[in-house]
Order: structure tokens, then C-alpha cells, then sequence
């Protein structure tokens, strides 16, 4: 049988996009754009959501029943957790880059993005053949670890793939096999973001708090396009 899974970003708490790491209550503006994104959303037999403050106001202001989801947690970032970005890169520079380059790399003692990604992918795997239409409602974090499975591409691209808040990608699996398509996107201000035809996930240069540490993420390449494992 087919599942038909879709992810939706929550706002706040993505490292490539906000200053504070860590868990925090939505703003009424992120709860304004959690509320409009609701429409949007495919009808679901089945609605989870990770157990964060973050996902359980998006899941309130959509209006789903989501039941909270462990193995959807964001990644752990151990010592890191509620400090900001700027403090890091000033205090642990070769700690955060190797943390954006490495996926093996754990330098606030909390999970790699590697960990996080195999994760990810045997929550997916385990997923019944007849749970039918699902909606699950995640950090930017978690969805970015889909898509490295469902893409086949190496954990090395995590930091590469743009997840922008309230985004939804539709997830179409059968057989262990993934298919992905964009869904709407509610865009921040002042940026446009977009997933081409070919599953090619394309987002403007990064700001500039990681100027001088290490290269700001561009794109992400389409399934089965050569990616060496890795």
C-alpha cells in the first residue's frame, strides 16, 4: 500500500535561520502564519508531532489532534541548547564549523546530524504499509533528515537543504521507496524560497553570522544524481 506522509516545518529553531538554538514558545506572528498555513494542508487520517513547545502551538493553531512523536524530537544539541548562534561562533569557532561540515561531529556533547538522520530514516521505515494519509508536523532539522533518506543523497548535504518555517513536502512511499514534491510554502519576508520540478532544493545565501567560518549552503542535489555515499 501507498503512505502518503506530509512534513511540515514548524517555525523557529532552525540553526541556519535564527539566532537562539534551542526550544522556545511561537511568536503571535509565527502563530499568525501557523494558522494560514492550515489550509493548505491535504486531508489526514493520522496527524503526529514532535514533542516540542514549537510543534505543539503550530499543531494547536492548525487545528490538528497530533499526538506527540519521540523519535521526531529535534536534534539534540546537547550544551548548545539555548544559547544563541553569534555566542557560539565567538566562543567554539572550530567547534561550529565542524558541527556545519562533519556529520560526525558532536562538539556540544548532544547527537550528530548523522545520528539524527539514521533516526529519522528508521522512524520512516517503520512506518505500517496502510497508514494512508499522515501529516507530521516537525522541526527544520528533522524534515532535512527525511529528505537526505528519501533522496538517497549522504549526510554531508544536511546543511545544504533549505527548510524554510511552515514549508510542507509531500512524501508519497511504497515498497522502502520515496517520492517528494513540494507543497506550499509560507515564505519569510523578504526571501523566496522554491523546489523545482526535478526535486532540486535551491535558498538564497545565507546571512552573514557565518561569514569566515565555513561556506554558506546553496543547494541540495536531486535524487539519484550520482551522490557518492558518505
Amino acid at each position: 500500500m501507498t503512505i502518503r506522509l506530509t512534513f511540515l516545518c514548524a517555525p523557529g529553531g532552525d540553526a541556519t535561520l535564527d539566532p537562539l538554538l534551542g526550544d522556545a514558545p511561537l511568536s503571535e506572528h509565527s502563530l499568525c502564519m501557523a494558522r494560514a498555513a492550515g489550509a493548505a494542508l491535504p486531508p489526514q487520517v493520522l496527524a503526529v508531532r514532535a514533542p516540542s513547545i514549537r510543534c505543539s502551538q503550530t499543531a494547536d493553531a492548525i487545528g490538528l489532534m497530533a499526538l506527540p512523536e519521540p523519535a521526531l524530537r529535534d536534534l539534540d544539541l546537547g550544551t548548545w541548547c539555548g544559547r544563541t548562534v553569534d555566542d557560539i561562533v565567538a566562543t567554539e569557532p572550530d567547534g561550529f564549523t565542524a558541527w556545519l561540515t562533519d556529520p560526525d561531529a558532536a562538539p556540544h556533547d548532544g547527537e550528530s546530524v548523522r545520528q539524527l538522520c539514521r533516526r529519522t530514516a528508521d522512524w520512516l521505515s517503520g512506518l505500517a504499509p496502510d497508514t494512508g494519509h499522515a501529516v507530521a508536523i516537525t522541526e527544520a532539522a528533522v524534515v532535512r533528515a527525511a529528505l537526505i533518506h528519501a533522496l538517497a543523497v549522504p549526510a554531508r548535504a544536511f546543511w545544504h537543504i533549505a527548510v524554510p518555517p511552515l514549508s510542507a513536502l509531500s512524501f508519497t512511499g511504497e515498497g522502502g521507496c520515496w517520492d517528494v514534491r513540494p507543497g506550499t510554502v509560507t515564505p519569510q519576508e523578504g526571501q523566496r524560497w522554491f523546489l523545482s520540478r526535478s526535486a532540486t532544493l535551491v535558498r538564497p545565501r545565507r546571512p552573514s553570522w557565518t561569514e569566515g567560518t565555513t561556506p554558506a549552503p546553496r543547494c541540495v542535489g536531486r535524487r539519484n544524481a550520482g551522490w557518492e555515499s558518505g
